[in-house]
């Protein structure tokens, strides 16, 4: 299948590791030029020096998503430099957690208040360049219980309902809104990791409850992710694309 990404200009940000850093490898690998941060000078200029060389072009800076004013200017900034912005994938997570109302802080302000700044500084350029693509990364954790009630859960729930009411607004404008919820994903120096480690019991528990006995890779789901994002799935907007192997037992209609 031909993705047709070949000279897009993709804005990832928080994208120097993990899934979102896959995406980038396989962006790059389709041709298109693809912006990236992280809040580390040294993050950014490692990525940058591993990423060149590919089909598409890398380019970036270090940025807090936190940082209304810094985030603002980092898109703006991205946007000038590739002449445009044809695709946005805001990933940024504050991650999970229930010990304290901080938790609740900090995943609105990054998960949430990131990705509306993100579009509406993404939108205009859209707009004016006659169309785009923009997906969000949320999780199963928001459309069944899973873990405890906890802010992660929760505030990634809201951003399925902005990106479908988005969606909505946007689509006169050629401008597609999507999600990709992951299930579980293991990878080194992720939070599943982590948790291996720390609640060894419960993630051996995930793993047999789990349809395929294992958990996902961030490619399987960076795959989803590049696929929705570019113009071979032209006709998709307003979903919310599930990638867990089967783990989730909801039945989607």
């Amino acid at each position: 299948m031909e993705l047709k990404l070949s000279g897009l200009r993709v804005i990832v940000p928080a994208s120097t590791k993990g899934i979102m850093r896959r995406v980038v490898e396989q962006l790059i690998d389709e041709g298109c030029d693809v912006a990236i941060c992280s809040r580390s000078e040294d993050s950014v200029a490692r990525a940058l020096r591993e990423l060149s060389g590919g089909r598409g072009k890398a380019i970036g800076r270090a940025c807090d998503v936190l940082d209304k004013e810094d985030y603002e200017s980092w898109i703006e900034e991205m946007v000038a430099q590739m002449g445009g912005v044809d695709i946005f994938i805001p990933g940024v997570s504050a991650g999970g957690g229930s010990d304290s109302e901080r938790n609740w802080w900090k995943n609105f302000e990054v998960d949430v208040l990131s990705t509306v700044r993100g579009c509406e500084t993404v939108i205009p350029h859209m707009q004016a360049g006659g169309g785009g693509a923009i997906t969000f990364i949320t999780t199963t954790a928001a459309v069944e219980t899973f873990g405890g009630p906890q802010a992660y859960n929760a505030m990634k729930g809201s951003l399925l309902v902005y990106a479908k009411q988005l969606s909505q607004d946007v689509g006169k404008d050629k401008i597609r809104v999507n999600c990709v919820s992951p299930g579980p994903i293991y990878f080194e120096g992720g939070s599943w990791e982590m948790l291996k480690d720390t609640m060894s019991k419960w993630f051996s528990k995930i793993e047999r409850d789990h349809p395929g006995g294992r958990l996902g890779t961030p490619e399987e789901v960076a795959n989803c992710i590049v696929f929705i994002s570019s113009p071979a799935a032209s006709w998709v907007s307003g979903t919310n694309l599930m990638v867990d192997g089967g783990f989730t037992k909801r039945v989607q209609f």
